[in-house]
Order: C-alpha cells, then structure tokens, then sequence
C-alpha cells in the first residue's frame, strides 16, 4: 500500500509539471502556446507553436512522467497486478495531473502523451498500449476523423472498447476507463470551438 501511495502522489506531482510550458522558456519561445487556437499544453502544439527542440522535450517529459509511477509500481510488485484498485490509481495520477496540474491552477492539457506513458509503464504487458496506438494511427492516418477535438474522443472510446474486450475486467482496463473519463471531462468543459466532426477515408497504397 505505502508503494501504491507514493507512486499516486509522485504520478499526480510530476503530471503536474507541464514540459510545454518549461520548454517555451528552455528554448527561448515564451507565449508560443499561447499563438494556437486551443492554447492546449501538449506535445503537438510545442512541435507547432514551440519548435522541433521544444517539441521533443515536450514529448519526452510527458510520456516518461507516465511512465515511470506506473513501471515503478510493477516492478516493485515482482508480477503485473491485475487485481485491486491501486493499479488503477497509479495509471490514472499521471494524466489527472497533466489535465488539473496543481503547478499552473489546474488548467492543464489533455493528456494523450501522458496516456501513452502510462500504459508504455505496463510493459512487457503491450496490448492496452498496442491498441491505443493502433487506434490513434487509424483514426489520424486512415480512417481520418476532423477536426481533434472528435478523434481524440473517438479514439478513447474505441481503445476502452478494446482494451475491455481483449484484457477483460482488470485493473488495467479500470485504469484506463478513469483516464478515459478525465479525458472526456477535460474536452467536454473546454472553450475551444467545437466544429462539426468530419471523416475521410485515405487509402495509404494510393499515391
């Protein structure tokens, strides 16, 4: 239980820290994320607003500050736990910190990199990562649904869909439906414009 209860708190503590906005002042680019329309803190807007440097800065924080709470739990299990709740929370701390971050008055981003580095935390166990990705990539790449606001919704639900199918009621899948709702919450009460959701097809073996 003491493991479980530091890995949360050190999950919600470091999911707080917001690298797109440390980038913006490492890198010299201070107010980019502030240029894009959605001012969200993430790793695509540092990319676009911040800069290739502060993109992968940004990338690179917020997957590892999922990922280490989540791999320090297991490990320190000996053996993935599938049962109880505090895997669950542990999964959970890092993007309920990256959303409501107690560093910036708990006005934070939307949690997909930090999603990544949650479950990149479960492995060798890889299939609720696998099928998140894979959803992501079809749904961005294929099956491309417009504007982000609907994949990002999108993509949560059918990845909970898979991950419920495939992995069966665990705490993996109990986790990751607590990300999925923050997530939700988190674009739902959001102010940016909410345009209609638009889909098209892209066949990649056409040029």
């Amino acid at each position: 239980m003491e493991r479980a209860v530091f890995c949360i708190i050190l999950g919600y503590l470091s999911g707080s820290i917001l690298f797109a906005r440390v980038g913006e002042q490492l890198f010299h680019r201070k107010g980019a994320i502030e240029e894009s329309p959605d001012q969200n803190p993430g790793t695509f807007n540092a990319f676009q607003y911040g800069g290739f440097w502060c993109g992968v800065f940004t990338l690179c924080g917020d997957l590892f500050k999922g990922i280490i709470p989540v791999w320090l739990y297991v490990a320190g299990t000996g053996e993935l736990p599938w049962h109880g709740p505090w895997l669950s929370l542990v999964m959970a701390a890092p993007v309920l910190g990256h959303i409501f971050p107690v560093f910036y008055r708990f006005k934070g981003g939307k949690g997909i990199a930090t999603t990544f580095g949650s479950l990149l935390g479960l492995l060798p166990e890889f299939r609720p990562v696998a099928i998140f990705a894979a959803f992501f990539l079809l749904f961005t790449l294929v099956l491309q649904i417009a504007p982000h606001y609907h994949r990002t919704l999108v993509t949560y639900l059918c990845t909970l869909a898979g991950v419920c199918l495939i992995c069966g009621p665990t705490a993996v899948t109990a986790g990751f439906l607590l990300i999925a709702g923050m997530v939700f919450v988190r674009l739902l009460t959001s102010q940016e414009e909410k345009e209609k959701m638009r889909v098209k097809v892209k066949l990649l073996w056409r040029r």
